[in-house]
């Protein structure tokens, strides 16, 4: 297979904006070649969280969501592309997530806000997207979709090694030597830090943890944190925005809480959460590598330490990927795989029938 370029974006239910990467493949091998971060403009970000409500004119509402995220997602591919040169090479395609606004697999639908047809129109480029729907319609729960991924780029032959995803939602993959693949969104991961954070201070993020660190967490407040039905149910499973957001938040507290002991407590509701999850699932694993915006957050990666759930805890920068890159570049892999005609789930992972082709194809 000769060079292949492909571009992956990915805005996360953090909602912060969009990570680009322009992706080499050739057949065996992935490089990151370039990046670029893009915030969102905060009137996106607005109309994404009004959209994970009913609310009115909700259609239009969306459709005109859609035009906004399209433009978004071509300024930021435009401005990746301006890095790098490639000479007379093309890029094959871009592979987009779009911005998730309901996740409700149970009712046998995903909806991700994008508008690929004019994200095409816009950069000239073919685009591939609405990856989650096929495995939906499978029978499986259209995510997580990243552990595909993890096991094409990660996977050891002699360690046991946890690929831990922290986004707003944390996800796992466990790639167990002479085992097959297995995934699943564990619960929050920087989501509810962050709605308390933007509460409290109107800071999208709580910087490295620096505003926790004032805090003690509360051993009561955490017991019922950790009562959340979603994670006591067994993988496969996914989850988002309708099971922890801030009005849940807000209904486990007496009012009487200091907002940073609040802050730290949720710093150790997602840690535990994923250990024991880790524990109950995957075992005991050499090796917890950690991608995604919660890497940078020294009070959580302290707190994960501390847990000693693998002998080595480490951020994938260890194995070579930085952590900010690697949902993007799981998303330049999903176009590749698509355009080759080649499966881009694990049944294992989203409980779907079988493996499927993902995404749909908006051609140049």
């Amino acid at each position: 297979m000769a060079d292949e370029y492909y571009v992956g974006l990915m805005s996360g239910t953090s909602l912060d904006g969009v990570d680009a990467v322009l992706a080499r493949f050739d057949g065996e091998h992935v490089e990151c070649v370039a990046s670029h971060y893009q915030t969102f403009d905060e009137s996106i970000r607005a109309e994404v969280l009004s959209l994970h409500e009913n609310g009115y004119d909700e259609l239009q509402r969306a459709a005109l969501l859609d035009n906004q995220l399209a433009a978004a997602y071509a300024d930021a591919t435009r401005a990746l592309l301006e890095k790098v040169s490639r000479g007379d090479t093309p890029i094959r395609a871009i592979g987009c997530h779009g911005q998730t606004v309901r996740h409700a697999p149970q009712y046998g639908y995903t909806i991700q806000r994008n508008n690929p047809a004019l994200l095409a129109e816009l950069t000239g480029i073919t685009v591939v997207a609405d990856f989650r729907s096929r495995d939906i319609a499978a029978g499986g729960q259209g995510a997580p979709l990243v552990p595909a991924f993890h096991d094409a780029l990660f996977r050891s032959p002699a360690a046991h090694r946890v690929i831990l995803n922290i986004g707003g939602i944390a996800n796992l993959t466990d790639l167990a030597p002479g085992r097959p693949t297995t995934g699943f969104d564990c619960g929050p991961g920087n989501m509810l830090m962050d709605a308390w954070t933007q509460k409290h201070h109107h800071r999208p993020y709580d910087e490295n943890g620096a505003w926790a660190a004032t805090g003690k967490p509360l051993p009561e407040l955490l017991a019922r944190f950790m009562q959340h039905p979603f994670l006591a149910l067994p993988p496969p499973k996914s989850c988002g925005r309708e099971e922890f957001n801030l009005g849940w938040l807000v209904n486990q507290l007496s009012g009487k809480e200091r907002p940073e002991d609040v802050q730290a407590t949720l710093v150790e509701f997602t840690a535990a959460a994923i250990t024991d999850a880790i524990r109950r699932h995957c075992g005991g694993p050499d090796d917890l590598y950690v991608c995604g915006g919660g890497a940078h957050n020294a009070v959580l990666m302290q707190s994960l330490s501390e847990r000693a759930i693998a002998r080595r805890i480490a951020t994938t920068d260890f194995l070579g990927q930085q952590v900010d890159h690697v949902e993007a570049m799981a998303f330049a892999w999903l176009a590749c795989r698509t355009l080759h005609g080649e499966p881009g789930n694990l049944p294992a992972v989203t409980g779907a029938h079988g493996p499927r082709v993902l995404g749909a194809i908006y051609p140049a």
